[in-house]
Protein backbone atom coordinates (compact mmCIF):
# COMPACT_ATOMS: atom_id res chain seq x y z
CA UNK A 1 0.00 0.00 0.00
CA UNK A 2 1.41 3.16 -1.15
CA UNK A 3 0.68 6.03 1.26
CA UNK A 4 1.44 9.57 0.83
CA UNK A 5 1.33 12.37 3.23
CA UNK A 6 1.06 16.47 1.92
CA UNK A 7 0.33 19.74 2.64
CA UNK A 8 0.05 22.96 1.23
CA UNK A 9 2.19 25.51 3.76
CA UNK A 10 2.00 29.81 3.41
CA UNK A 11 5.50 29.59 1.73
CA UNK A 12 8.21 27.30 1.09
CA UNK A 13 10.16 28.26 3.87
CA UNK A 14 7.70 26.55 6.35
CA UNK A 15 7.80 22.94 7.42
CA UNK A 16 4.71 20.50 8.50
CA UNK A 17 5.65 19.04 11.60
CA UNK A 18 2.10 17.03 11.60
CA UNK A 19 2.52 15.03 9.23
CA UNK A 20 5.95 14.27 10.30
CA UNK A 21 4.50 12.83 13.46
CA UNK A 22 2.24 10.77 11.44
CA UNK A 23 5.19 9.50 9.69
CA UNK A 24 7.09 8.77 12.42
CA UNK A 25 4.70 7.22 14.54
CA UNK A 26 3.31 5.01 11.77
CA UNK A 27 7.19 3.78 10.70
CA UNK A 28 8.34 0.93 10.65
CA UNK A 29 5.18 -1.10 9.75
CA UNK A 30 4.17 1.80 6.93
CA UNK A 31 6.45 3.02 4.53
CA UNK A 32 5.26 6.93 3.92
CA UNK A 33 6.62 9.53 1.35
CA UNK A 34 6.46 13.05 2.10
CA UNK A 35 6.02 15.60 -0.11
CA UNK A 36 5.22 19.81 0.63
CA UNK A 37 3.57 21.97 -2.03
CA UNK A 38 2.85 26.54 -1.23
CA UNK A 39 -0.34 27.46 -1.72
CA UNK A 40 0.85 29.28 -4.18
CA UNK A 41 1.48 26.22 -6.46
CA UNK A 42 -0.59 25.38 -9.44
CA UNK A 43 -3.18 23.10 -8.52
CA UNK A 44 -2.55 21.03 -11.62
CA UNK A 45 1.17 21.44 -10.93
CA UNK A 46 0.24 19.56 -7.46
CA UNK A 47 -2.23 16.77 -8.47
CA UNK A 48 0.26 15.70 -11.46
CA UNK A 49 3.19 15.59 -8.64
CA UNK A 50 0.90 13.69 -6.51
CA UNK A 51 -0.67 11.42 -8.97
CA UNK A 52 2.48 10.76 -10.63
CA UNK A 53 3.36 8.63 -6.93
CA UNK A 54 0.64 6.10 -7.55
CA UNK A 55 -0.85 6.21 -4.17
CA UNK A 56 -3.55 4.36 -2.45
CA UNK A 57 -3.84 6.64 -0.15
CA UNK A 58 -3.23 10.39 0.45
CA UNK A 59 -3.39 12.41 3.63
CA UNK A 60 -3.61 15.99 3.96
CA UNK A 61 -2.93 18.50 6.61
CA UNK A 62 -5.82 21.09 6.85
CA UNK A 63 -5.61 24.72 7.98
CA UNK A 64 -6.83 27.76 7.36
CA UNK A 65 -4.73 29.14 5.36
CA UNK A 66 -4.38 25.87 2.80
CA UNK A 67 -8.18 24.62 3.16
CA UNK A 68 -9.31 25.92 -0.04
CA UNK A 69 -6.95 24.95 -2.03
CA UNK A 70 -6.20 21.40 -0.56
CA UNK A 71 -10.68 20.88 -1.47
CA UNK A 72 -9.76 21.79 -4.96
CA UNK A 73 -6.62 19.48 -5.34
CA UNK A 74 -8.39 16.29 -3.78
CA UNK A 75 -11.78 16.89 -6.33
CA UNK A 76 -9.13 16.54 -8.88
CA UNK A 77 -7.36 13.92 -7.77
CA UNK A 78 -10.88 11.97 -7.18
CA UNK A 79 -12.12 12.50 -10.78
CA UNK A 80 -8.40 11.20 -12.25
CA UNK A 81 -8.77 8.35 -9.56
CA UNK A 82 -11.99 7.92 -7.30
CA UNK A 83 -9.92 4.67 -5.96
CA UNK A 84 -7.68 6.67 -4.01
CA UNK A 85 -8.17 7.51 -0.39
CA UNK A 86 -8.79 10.22 0.75
CA UNK A 87 -7.93 11.38 4.36
CA UNK A 88 -7.74 14.51 5.98
CA UNK A 89 -6.98 15.99 8.96
CA UNK A 90 -5.34 19.24 11.03
CA UNK A 91 -7.05 21.88 13.30
CA UNK A 92 -9.32 23.09 10.14
CA UNK A 93 -11.56 19.86 9.76
CA UNK A 94 -11.40 18.95 13.43
CA UNK A 95 -14.42 21.00 14.17
CA UNK A 96 -17.86 20.82 12.34
CA UNK A 97 -16.91 17.41 11.50
CA UNK A 98 -20.28 16.95 9.99
CA UNK A 99 -20.46 19.57 8.16
CA UNK A 100 -17.58 18.92 6.60
CA UNK A 101 -18.43 15.31 5.08
CA UNK A 102 -21.47 16.84 3.97
CA UNK A 103 -20.23 19.64 1.66
CA UNK A 104 -16.65 17.67 0.65
CA UNK A 105 -17.95 14.40 -0.86
CA UNK A 106 -14.54 13.53 -1.59
CA UNK A 107 -13.24 13.03 1.89
CA UNK A 108 -13.37 9.65 2.85
CA UNK A 109 -12.30 10.23 6.05
CA UNK A 110 -11.58 12.50 8.69
CA UNK A 111 -9.01 12.30 11.44
CA UNK A 112 -10.58 14.31 14.26
CA UNK A 113 -7.72 15.88 16.63
CA UNK A 114 -4.27 13.88 17.17
CA UNK A 115 -3.96 12.14 15.01
CA UNK A 116 -0.99 10.14 15.35
CA UNK A 117 -2.59 6.66 16.95
CA UNK A 118 -5.74 7.22 14.91
CA UNK A 119 -4.12 7.64 11.44
CA UNK A 120 -2.01 4.57 12.04
CA UNK A 121 -5.42 2.45 13.30
CA UNK A 122 -6.95 3.85 10.32
CA UNK A 123 -4.11 2.67 7.51
CA UNK A 124 -4.20 -1.52 9.21
CA UNK A 125 -7.90 -1.52 8.77
CA UNK A 126 -7.59 0.15 5.08
CA UNK A 127 -5.58 -2.20 4.89
CA UNK A 128 -7.16 -4.94 6.10
CA UNK A 129 -10.50 -5.48 7.11
CA UNK A 130 -11.81 -2.30 6.64
CA UNK A 131 -14.02 -2.07 9.18
CA UNK A 132 -13.77 1.86 10.39
CA UNK A 133 -16.05 1.22 13.89
CA UNK A 134 -12.88 -0.31 15.35
CA UNK A 135 -10.91 3.37 14.48
CA UNK A 136 -11.53 6.14 17.16
CA UNK A 137 -11.60 9.09 16.22
CA UNK A 138 -12.40 9.55 12.81
CA UNK A 139 -15.35 10.33 10.52
CA UNK A 140 -16.34 7.88 7.46
CA UNK A 141 -18.84 7.12 5.51
CA UNK A 142 -20.59 4.12 5.67
CA UNK A 143 -23.17 2.77 3.65
CA UNK A 144 -24.55 6.16 2.40
CA UNK A 145 -24.36 6.98 5.87
CA UNK A 146 -22.21 9.07 7.73
CA UNK A 147 -20.46 7.77 10.72
CA UNK A 148 -18.12 9.77 13.59
CA UNK A 149 -16.42 7.46 16.25
CA UNK A 150 -15.54 9.44 19.27
CA UNK A 151 -12.27 10.23 20.10
CA UNK A 152 -9.49 8.19 21.97
CA UNK A 153 -7.44 8.86 25.33
CA UNK A 154 -5.03 11.57 25.07
CA UNK A 155 -1.44 10.06 23.92
CA UNK A 156 1.41 9.63 26.29
CA UNK A 157 3.86 12.16 24.49
CA UNK A 158 6.86 10.65 25.90
CA UNK A 159 6.16 8.10 24.25
CA UNK A 160 6.25 9.36 20.49
CA UNK A 161 8.88 8.74 18.28
CA UNK A 162 10.89 11.67 17.14
CA UNK A 163 9.70 13.61 14.01
CA UNK A 164 13.30 14.83 12.69
CA UNK A 165 15.05 12.08 11.81
CA UNK A 166 14.36 11.63 7.79
CA UNK A 167 17.00 11.80 5.86
CA UNK A 168 14.72 13.27 3.02
CA UNK A 169 14.75 16.37 5.03
CA UNK A 170 18.40 17.24 5.76
CA UNK A 171 19.17 18.66 2.62
CA UNK A 172 16.55 21.66 3.23
CA UNK A 173 16.96 21.86 7.07
CA UNK A 174 19.48 25.17 6.52
CA UNK A 175 16.72 27.04 3.98
CA UNK A 176 13.65 26.31 5.78
CA UNK A 177 12.07 27.40 9.34
CA UNK A 178 12.47 23.84 11.69
CA UNK A 179 9.25 23.82 13.96
CA UNK A 180 9.99 22.20 18.01
CA UNK A 181 7.39 21.35 19.51
CA UNK A 182 7.77 20.27 23.15
CA UNK A 183 4.38 20.57 24.66
CA UNK A 184 1.12 20.35 23.56
CA UNK A 185 -2.35 22.01 24.99
CA UNK A 186 -2.85 25.35 26.70
CA UNK A 187 -3.63 26.62 30.15
CA UNK A 188 -5.57 29.58 29.21
CA UNK A 189 -8.96 29.54 28.16
CA UNK A 190 -9.13 32.98 25.36
CA UNK A 191 -12.21 31.96 23.49
CA UNK A 192 -10.87 33.07 19.83
CA UNK A 193 -8.01 30.53 20.08
CA UNK A 194 -8.35 27.06 19.20
CA UNK A 195 -5.77 26.07 21.93
CA UNK A 196 -8.00 26.99 24.52
CA UNK A 197 -10.41 23.95 23.17
CA UNK A 198 -8.05 20.92 24.86
CA UNK A 199 -7.73 21.29 28.49
CA UNK A 200 -4.35 21.08 30.45
CA UNK A 201 -0.38 20.92 29.14
CA UNK A 202 1.34 18.00 28.36
CA UNK A 203 5.10 18.02 27.89
CA UNK A 204 7.47 15.51 25.70
CA UNK A 205 10.18 14.08 27.12
CA UNK A 206 12.89 16.65 27.33
CA UNK A 207 15.86 15.08 27.09
CA UNK A 208 14.78 13.72 23.56
CA UNK A 209 14.14 17.26 22.63
CA UNK A 210 17.38 18.63 23.51
CA UNK A 211 18.74 15.59 20.89
CA UNK A 212 16.82 16.41 18.78
CA UNK A 213 17.47 20.24 18.51
CA UNK A 214 21.09 19.35 18.33
CA UNK A 215 20.67 16.62 15.99
CA UNK A 216 18.79 19.62 13.45
CA UNK A 217 21.37 21.75 14.34
CA UNK A 218 24.31 19.93 13.20
CA UNK A 219 22.32 19.30 9.84
CA UNK A 220 22.48 23.33 9.23
CA UNK A 221 18.79 24.22 10.80
CA UNK A 222 18.99 28.07 11.45
CA UNK A 223 16.24 28.63 12.59
CA UNK A 224 13.88 27.05 15.14
CA UNK A 225 10.38 27.85 16.34
CA UNK A 226 9.31 26.48 19.03
CA UNK A 227 5.17 26.06 18.94
CA UNK A 228 4.33 25.54 22.24
CA UNK A 229 1.28 28.10 22.81
CA UNK A 230 3.14 29.57 26.41
CA UNK A 231 6.99 28.20 26.57
CA UNK A 232 7.07 29.63 29.94
CA UNK A 233 4.29 28.63 31.72
CA UNK A 234 6.54 26.16 33.85
CA UNK A 235 9.16 28.47 35.21
CA UNK A 236 11.60 25.40 35.97
CA UNK A 237 10.97 24.30 32.40
CA UNK A 238 11.78 27.22 30.46
CA UNK A 239 14.64 28.51 32.72
CA UNK A 240 16.36 25.05 32.00
CA UNK A 241 15.74 25.18 27.80
CA UNK A 242 17.08 28.34 28.14
CA UNK A 243 20.47 27.22 29.91
CA UNK A 244 20.12 24.26 26.96
CA UNK A 245 20.33 26.58 23.78
CA UNK A 246 22.54 29.04 25.90
CA UNK A 247 25.18 26.67 26.02
CA UNK A 248 24.93 24.04 23.59
CA UNK A 249 23.05 26.32 20.38
CA UNK A 250 25.67 26.66 17.61
CA UNK A 251 26.26 29.94 15.49
CA UNK A 252 24.02 31.77 13.52
CA UNK A 253 21.05 29.93 15.04
CA UNK A 254 18.11 31.59 16.10
CA UNK A 255 15.15 30.37 18.30
CA UNK A 256 12.06 31.73 18.75
CA UNK A 257 9.34 31.76 21.14
CA UNK A 258 5.70 32.53 21.82
CA UNK A 259 5.49 33.29 25.76
CA UNK A 260 3.67 35.23 27.83
CA UNK A 261 4.64 38.36 29.29
CA UNK A 262 3.04 39.10 32.07
CA UNK A 263 3.73 35.85 33.93
CA UNK A 264 7.78 36.28 33.00
CA UNK A 265 9.60 36.33 36.27
CA UNK A 266 11.99 39.82 36.48
CA UNK A 267 15.23 37.34 37.33
CA UNK A 268 14.36 34.78 34.60
CA UNK A 269 14.67 38.38 32.51
CA UNK A 270 17.88 39.49 34.19
CA UNK A 271 19.19 36.02 33.11
CA UNK A 272 18.79 36.30 29.69
CA UNK A 273 20.12 39.71 29.50
CA UNK A 274 23.11 38.53 31.58
CA UNK A 275 24.24 34.73 29.73
CA UNK A 276 22.02 34.95 26.04
CA UNK A 277 24.18 36.24 23.43
CA UNK A 278 22.69 38.81 21.16
CA UNK A 279 19.95 37.55 18.45
CA UNK A 280 19.92 33.90 19.74
CA UNK A 281 16.32 34.19 20.90
CA UNK A 282 13.17 36.07 19.47
CA UNK A 283 10.06 36.25 21.87
CA UNK A 284 6.22 36.69 20.22
CA UNK A 285 4.16 38.04 22.41
CA UNK A 286 -0.01 38.07 22.17
CA UNK A 287 -1.32 41.13 23.76
CA UNK A 288 -4.34 41.70 21.86
CA UNK A 289 -6.06 44.14 23.49
CA UNK A 290 -5.32 46.61 26.55
CA UNK A 291 -8.92 47.26 27.54
CA UNK A 292 -9.54 45.06 30.33
CA UNK A 293 -13.82 44.72 29.27
CA UNK A 294 -12.72 42.86 26.56
CA UNK A 295 -10.18 40.58 27.70
CA UNK A 296 -12.47 39.96 30.20
CA UNK A 297 -15.52 38.59 27.59
CA UNK A 298 -12.75 36.46 25.77
CA UNK A 299 -11.79 34.76 29.23
CA UNK A 300 -8.35 36.33 28.99
CA UNK A 301 -6.52 36.90 32.02
CA UNK A 302 -3.64 39.64 31.60
CA UNK A 303 -1.81 42.00 33.22
CA UNK A 304 -0.94 45.07 31.12
CA UNK A 305 1.36 46.17 34.01
CA UNK A 306 3.22 43.17 34.26
CA UNK A 307 3.23 42.63 30.72
CA UNK A 308 4.77 45.90 29.96
CA UNK A 309 7.60 45.34 32.74
CA UNK A 310 8.73 42.19 30.58
CA UNK A 311 8.53 43.87 27.55
CA UNK A 312 10.66 47.01 28.72
CA UNK A 313 13.03 44.91 30.60
CA UNK A 314 13.50 42.60 27.57
CA UNK A 315 13.91 46.09 25.18
CA UNK A 316 16.61 47.14 27.57
CA UNK A 317 18.76 44.08 27.81
CA UNK A 318 19.40 44.70 23.95
CA UNK A 319 19.49 41.03 23.28
CA UNK A 320 15.98 40.02 22.41
CA UNK A 321 13.86 40.86 19.42
CA UNK A 322 10.35 40.67 20.22
CA UNK A 323 7.13 40.54 18.32
CA UNK A 324 3.68 41.93 19.71
CA UNK A 325 0.20 41.17 18.10
CA UNK A 326 -3.08 42.92 18.48
CA UNK A 327 -6.30 41.38 17.19
CA UNK A 328 -8.90 43.92 15.73
CA UNK A 329 -12.22 42.99 15.96
CA UNK A 330 -12.76 41.63 19.72
CA UNK A 331 -15.74 42.33 21.46
CA UNK A 332 -16.81 45.71 22.44
CA UNK A 333 -13.53 46.69 21.19
CA UNK A 334 -14.44 49.81 19.04
CA UNK A 335 -12.54 51.95 16.95
CA UNK A 336 -10.97 54.64 19.47
CA UNK A 337 -10.38 51.57 21.74
CA UNK A 338 -8.68 50.02 19.30
CA UNK A 339 -6.50 52.86 18.47
CA UNK A 340 -5.55 53.09 22.52
CA UNK A 341 -4.96 49.74 22.30
CA UNK A 342 -2.75 50.39 19.31
CA UNK A 343 -0.69 53.02 21.19
CA UNK A 344 -0.68 51.29 24.62
CA UNK A 345 1.65 48.58 22.88
CA UNK A 346 3.08 51.16 20.47
CA UNK A 347 4.28 52.99 23.39
CA UNK A 348 6.53 49.98 24.05
CA UNK A 349 8.41 49.79 20.70
CA UNK A 350 8.34 46.94 19.93
CA UNK A 351 11.13 45.41 17.32
CA UNK A 352 7.43 44.32 15.54
CA UNK A 353 4.14 45.04 16.01
CA UNK A 354 1.81 42.50 14.28
CA UNK A 355 -1.84 44.02 13.33
CA UNK A 356 -4.17 41.13 12.85
CA UNK A 357 -8.08 40.84 12.62
CA UNK A 358 -10.04 38.60 14.37
CA UNK A 359 -10.85 35.18 12.81
CA UNK A 360 -14.00 33.45 14.05
CA UNK A 361 -12.16 29.84 14.29
CA UNK A 362 -14.40 26.68 13.70
CA UNK A 363 -14.59 25.33 17.65
CA UNK A 364 -13.93 27.92 19.26
CA UNK A 365 -16.06 29.79 21.71
CA UNK A 366 -16.06 33.62 20.00
CA UNK A 367 -17.88 31.48 17.10
CA UNK A 368 -20.49 29.67 18.44
CA UNK A 369 -21.59 32.51 20.77
CA UNK A 370 -21.04 35.15 17.82
CA UNK A 371 -24.61 36.45 17.45
CA UNK A 372 -24.21 37.36 20.89
CA UNK A 373 -21.95 40.84 20.11
CA UNK A 374 -23.85 40.66 16.27
CA UNK A 375 -20.50 39.51 13.99
CA UNK A 376 -20.65 39.32 10.67
CA UNK A 377 -17.63 37.06 9.07
CA UNK A 378 -16.27 34.97 5.74
CA UNK A 379 -18.26 32.23 5.01
CA UNK A 380 -15.10 30.69 4.24
CA UNK A 381 -11.22 30.47 5.25
CA UNK A 382 -9.88 32.53 7.14
CA UNK A 383 -13.53 33.56 8.56
CA UNK A 384 -12.01 37.30 9.70
CA UNK A 385 -14.63 38.94 10.92
CA UNK A 386 -16.31 41.91 8.62
CA UNK A 387 -18.10 43.93 11.37
CA UNK A 388 -19.93 43.79 14.98
CA UNK A 389 -22.16 45.19 17.04
CA UNK A 390 -19.34 48.06 18.11
CA UNK A 391 -16.71 47.88 15.05
CA UNK A 392 -18.55 48.47 11.11
CA UNK A 393 -17.01 47.30 8.10
CA UNK A 394 -15.90 51.28 7.49
CA UNK A 395 -13.62 50.68 10.98
CA UNK A 396 -12.31 47.77 9.34
CA UNK A 397 -11.18 49.64 6.70
CA UNK A 398 -9.44 52.24 8.36
CA UNK A 399 -7.57 49.99 10.58
CA UNK A 400 -6.50 48.06 7.82
CA UNK A 401 -5.52 51.13 5.92
CA UNK A 402 -3.14 51.30 9.34
CA UNK A 403 -1.57 47.95 9.07
CA UNK A 404 -0.77 48.44 5.43
CA UNK A 405 1.68 51.21 6.14
CA UNK A 406 2.52 49.56 10.05
CA UNK A 407 4.22 46.45 8.27
CA UNK A 408 6.08 48.78 5.40
CA UNK A 409 7.43 50.99 7.92
CA UNK A 410 7.83 49.98 11.02
CA UNK A 411 7.84 46.73 11.05
CA UNK A 412 10.48 45.98 7.54
CA UNK A 413 12.38 49.09 9.77
CA UNK A 414 12.47 51.55 6.42
CA UNK A 415 13.11 54.65 8.35
CA UNK A 416 13.48 53.81 11.98
CA UNK A 417 14.44 57.73 12.82
CA UNK A 418 12.04 59.05 10.52
CA UNK A 419 9.32 57.65 12.02
CA UNK A 420 10.46 57.85 15.54
CA UNK A 421 10.63 61.63 15.06
CA UNK A 422 7.06 61.42 13.65
CA UNK A 423 5.10 59.30 15.60
CA UNK A 424 6.68 61.72 18.88
CA UNK A 425 6.60 65.22 17.94
CA UNK A 426 5.03 65.84 14.88
CA UNK A 427 1.37 63.67 15.23
CA UNK A 428 -0.28 63.53 17.62
CA UNK A 429 -0.24 59.88 18.48
CA UNK A 430 1.70 57.28 16.73
CA UNK A 431 -1.85 56.03 15.48
CA UNK A 432 -2.86 58.79 13.91
CA UNK A 433 0.83 58.90 12.02
CA UNK A 434 -0.20 55.84 10.46
CA UNK A 435 -3.70 56.44 10.11
CA UNK A 436 -3.53 59.44 7.96
CA UNK A 437 -0.84 58.42 5.78
CA UNK A 438 -2.60 54.75 5.14
CA UNK A 439 -5.60 56.49 4.44
CA UNK A 440 -3.25 58.67 1.93
CA UNK A 441 -1.62 55.87 0.70
CA UNK A 442 -4.86 54.32 -0.55
CA UNK A 443 -6.68 57.54 -1.82
CA UNK A 444 -3.25 57.27 -4.31
CA UNK A 445 -3.90 54.05 -5.28
CA UNK A 446 -0.79 52.94 -4.34
CA UNK A 447 -1.69 50.16 -2.58
CA UNK A 448 -3.10 48.56 -6.22
CA UNK A 449 0.79 48.89 -7.20
CA UNK A 450 4.08 47.63 -6.37
CA UNK A 451 6.99 49.71 -5.03
CA UNK A 452 10.42 49.88 -4.97
CA UNK A 453 12.50 51.17 -1.59
CA UNK A 454 12.88 54.61 -3.04
CA UNK A 455 9.57 54.55 -3.48
CA UNK A 456 8.55 54.36 0.11
CA UNK A 457 10.46 57.56 0.90
CA UNK A 458 8.82 59.07 -2.16
CA UNK A 459 5.62 58.67 -1.01
CA UNK A 460 5.79 59.76 2.62
CA UNK A 461 7.56 62.42 1.36
CA UNK A 462 4.75 63.49 -0.78
CA UNK A 463 1.98 62.71 2.19
CA UNK A 464 4.16 64.77 4.51
CA UNK A 465 4.41 67.72 1.99
CA UNK A 466 0.22 67.92 1.40
CA UNK A 467 0.02 67.72 4.71
CA UNK A 468 1.72 70.94 4.49
CA UNK A 469 4.02 69.60 7.92
CA UNK A 470 5.90 72.66 9.49
CA UNK A 471 9.70 71.85 9.30
CA UNK A 472 9.68 69.08 6.38
CA UNK A 473 13.52 70.06 5.78
CA UNK A 474 14.67 68.62 9.53
CA UNK A 475 11.88 65.65 8.06
CA UNK A 476 13.77 65.43 4.83
CA UNK A 477 17.40 65.65 6.76
CA UNK A 478 16.34 62.08 8.66
CA UNK A 479 14.95 60.48 5.75
CA UNK A 480 17.99 60.87 3.91
CA UNK A 481 19.80 59.32 7.02
CA UNK A 482 17.82 56.20 7.04
CA UNK A 483 17.74 55.83 3.40
CA UNK A 484 21.60 55.91 3.39
CA UNK A 485 22.44 53.87 6.71
CA UNK A 486 20.46 50.81 4.82
CA UNK A 487 22.46 50.98 2.15
CA UNK A 488 25.36 48.62 1.19
CA UNK A 489 26.75 50.71 -1.46
CA UNK A 490 26.70 54.20 -2.69
CA UNK A 491 23.27 54.44 -4.30
CA UNK A 492 23.28 55.81 -7.56
CA UNK A 493 20.28 57.98 -7.58
CA UNK A 494 18.90 58.76 -4.38
CA UNK A 495 15.01 59.39 -3.50
CA UNK A 496 15.53 62.83 -3.18
CA UNK A 497 15.85 65.37 -6.11
CA UNK A 498 19.63 66.44 -5.78
CA UNK A 499 20.68 69.92 -6.84
CA UNK A 500 24.41 69.58 -6.19
CA UNK A 501 26.94 72.64 -7.76
CA UNK A 502 29.66 70.25 -8.73
CA UNK A 503 31.74 73.17 -8.74
CA UNK A 504 31.30 73.93 -5.00
CA UNK A 505 31.27 69.63 -4.44
CA UNK A 506 34.79 69.43 -6.05
CA UNK A 507 36.01 71.99 -3.83
CA UNK A 508 34.98 70.58 -0.49
CA UNK A 509 36.38 66.50 -2.10
CA UNK A 510 39.67 68.46 -2.08
CA UNK A 511 39.62 70.02 1.48
CA UNK A 512 38.74 66.76 2.54
CA UNK A 513 41.90 64.96 0.95
CA UNK A 514 44.36 68.27 1.91
CA UNK A 515 42.69 68.52 5.62
CA UNK A 516 40.91 64.51 6.95
CA UNK A 517 42.00 65.62 10.39
CA UNK A 518 39.25 67.89 9.94
CA UNK A 519 36.13 65.29 9.71
CA UNK A 520 37.42 63.63 13.10
CA UNK A 521 40.10 60.99 14.01
CA UNK A 522 38.17 58.69 13.50
CA UNK A 523 37.77 59.71 9.81
CA UNK A 524 41.53 60.29 9.58
CA UNK A 525 42.49 56.85 11.15
CA UNK A 526 40.56 54.97 7.94
CA UNK A 527 43.28 56.20 5.69
CA UNK A 528 40.95 56.66 1.92
CA UNK A 529 42.75 57.44 -0.91
CA UNK A 530 41.31 59.62 -3.52
CA UNK A 531 40.41 57.10 -5.68
CA UNK A 532 37.82 55.45 -2.71
CA UNK A 533 36.65 58.94 -1.37
CA UNK A 534 35.14 59.77 -5.28
CA UNK A 535 34.06 56.67 -5.58
CA UNK A 536 32.92 55.52 -1.90
CA UNK A 537 32.04 58.43 -0.56
CA UNK A 538 28.30 60.58 -1.03
CA UNK A 539 28.40 64.07 0.02
CA UNK A 540 24.93 65.80 0.92
CA UNK A 541 23.91 68.94 2.84
CA UNK A 542 21.82 69.09 5.91
CA UNK A 543 20.13 71.35 8.44
CA UNK A 544 20.68 69.73 11.89
CA UNK A 545 23.29 69.03 13.47
CA UNK A 546 22.77 65.22 12.72
CA UNK A 547 24.79 64.06 15.54
CA UNK A 548 22.91 65.94 18.17
CA UNK A 549 19.99 63.99 17.65
CA UNK A 550 21.49 60.41 17.04
CA UNK A 551 22.68 61.09 20.82
CA UNK A 552 20.44 62.94 22.49
CA UNK A 553 17.25 62.99 20.67
CA UNK A 554 17.88 67.03 20.18
CA UNK A 555 17.15 68.86 17.09
CA UNK A 556 19.92 71.70 16.82
CA UNK A 557 19.40 73.83 13.40
CA UNK A 558 23.18 73.81 12.12
CA UNK A 559 23.88 74.26 7.99
CA UNK A 560 26.40 71.47 7.63
CA UNK A 561 27.43 68.67 5.26
CA UNK A 562 27.14 64.91 5.82
CA UNK A 563 29.66 62.72 4.44
CA UNK A 564 28.81 58.96 4.13
CA UNK A 565 31.41 56.75 3.17
CA UNK A 566 30.38 53.20 2.18
CA UNK A 567 33.27 51.12 3.18
CA UNK A 568 33.40 48.20 0.37
CA UNK A 569 34.78 45.54 3.17
CA UNK A 570 32.29 45.72 5.20
CA UNK A 571 29.22 46.44 3.18
CA UNK A 572 28.22 49.53 5.61
CA UNK A 573 27.73 52.88 5.62
CA UNK A 574 30.06 55.58 8.30
CA UNK A 575 28.79 58.60 8.46
CA UNK A 576 30.87 62.03 9.50
CA UNK A 577 29.48 65.76 9.75
CA UNK A 578 31.02 68.89 9.29
CA UNK A 579 30.56 72.35 8.65
CA UNK A 580 33.10 73.75 6.55
CA UNK A 581 36.87 72.63 5.57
Amino acid sequence: MKIVLTTLNAKYIHTNLAIRYLKAYASPDYDIKLTEYTIKDPIINIVTDLIQKKPDVIGFSCYIWNIEESIKVVKMIKKIDPSIKIVVGGPEVTYDVMDWMQEVEEFDFIVIGEGEQTFKQLLTEIEGDQDFTKVPGIAFRNNGSIQINPQQNKLDLKEIASPYRFDEDVPHLSKRVAYIETSRGCPFSCQFCLSSIEVGVRYFDREKIKDDIRYLMANGAKTIKFVDRTFNISRSYAMEMFRFLIDEHLPGTVFQFEITADIMRPEVIEFLNQEAPAGLFRFEIGVQSTNDYTNELVMRKQNFEKLKRTVTMVKEGGKIDQHLDLIAGLPEEDYNSFKKTFNDVFAMRPEELQLGFLKMLRGTGLRLRAAQHEYIYMDHSPYEILGNNVLDFNDIIKIKQVEDVLEKYWNDHRMDIAVEYLVTNVFPTPFDFFQEFGAHWEQNGWSRIGHQLEDLYKRLFHFLQEKGIEDIETIQNLMKYDYLASMKYKPRKPWWEQHADKKQKSEIYRGIIQHPEKLGSRYADLNINEKDLYKHTLIEEISIDLESYLKAGEIVKSPSYMLVYFDPKTEKADFFTFSEI
